[in-house]
């Protein structure tokens, strides 16, 4: 496909999206088939995002779902934005990723037309426009919610949001969770969650909530040790997105397990103790 030449009256400017609108080539998420049912499309859950001092803390669960079946369990849910944020995504998988790849794109494009970033305030504001873009698939059932987080180079501070269906964009101070087992992965790092937290203390809380929300909300898959496949990690800081290494995140886990094992046991963050029932891994 060769790129469209546009006069110097008619300058889309930085907006990829706006390219895509003249080119006739805007996403089509809403044209979806009519006999196609919610409960057949892949759906991924859960996700979170909690704030630490030198940044922020992105997690997912691996498990996808297609109504009742596990249609996939290695899924991967936590992707970079650019070097200094990231986005996570829950529901409808295949609009999801695009919509993801189509915000990557959009970030590159406009820091290589403009020659700087874009900042993190006009990221999510992106991305907001995006979900609002794909309400009227969302209306038949195919909604996409993602988290946005990143580093702000301005204010030297991690900051991230969460969205509704409709585009609505919400800045959260500490933490955010999205899909089917947010509210048990919520509810956990708000029991856990500590204002001065380290990186540790974060990704244990992160890790610790995923595990909670997976025992109480099928669709969301638990560590499974015996395929090694664990929740995806990532940290955002002034040095940029990092995913945490598979090793790294197992072993988390298998002191996690080691602790659950013990009867009357619980598990904690900081100082902070949070629910758990040593129920079986899911």
């Amino acid at each position: 496909m060769t790129l469209p030449l546009f006069p110097a009256g008619d300058d889309p400017g930085p907006s990829f999206l706006e390219i895509l609108k003249r080119a006739g080539s805007e996403p089509a998420w809403a044209d979806v088939p009519r006999e196609l049912q919610p409960h057949e499309i892949t759906h991924g859950t859960t996700v979170v995002a909690i704030r630490y001092a030198d940044g922020v803390v992105m997690a997912g669960d691996r498990r996808a779902t297609a109504g009742n079946f596990i249609s996939h369990r290695a899924m991967e849910k936590v992707f970079p934005a650019d070097r200094h944020s990231g986005v996570a995504i829950a529901g409808a998988a295949g609009p999801a990723v695009e919509m993801v790849k189509l915000f990557q794109l959009q970030l590159e494009h406009y820091e290589k037309v403009e020659g700087a970033e874009l900042s993190l305030e006009g990221k999510a504001n992106q991305l907001a426009q995006m979900v609002r873009g794909h309400l009227p698939a969302a209306m038949q059932g195919f909604a996409v919610v993602p988290l946005f987080a990143g580093f702000d180079t301005k204010r030297g501070t991690g900051r991230l949001f969460e969205y509704d269906v409709t585009g609505g964009r919400y800045e959260e101070s500490d933490f955010a969770a999205t899909g089917s087992g947010s509210l048990h992965a919520g509810t956990v790092i708000k029991i856990g969650y500590q204002p001065d937290l380290d990186r540790d203390g974060a990704v244990e809380l992160a890790i610790n909530a995923l595990f909670q929300a997976a025992d109480e909300d099928a669709a969301t898959g638990g560590p499974d040790l015996v395929r090694g496949i664990y929740p995806v990690v990532a940290t955002i800081t002034a040095e940029g997105f990092a995913r945490i290494e598979d090793e790294d995140i197992a072993g988390r886990f298998r002191a996690l397990v080691e602790r659950l094992s013990i009867p009357g046991s619980t598990t904690s963050v900081g100082t902070t103790p949070t629910i758990s029932d040593g129920g079986p891994l899911r």
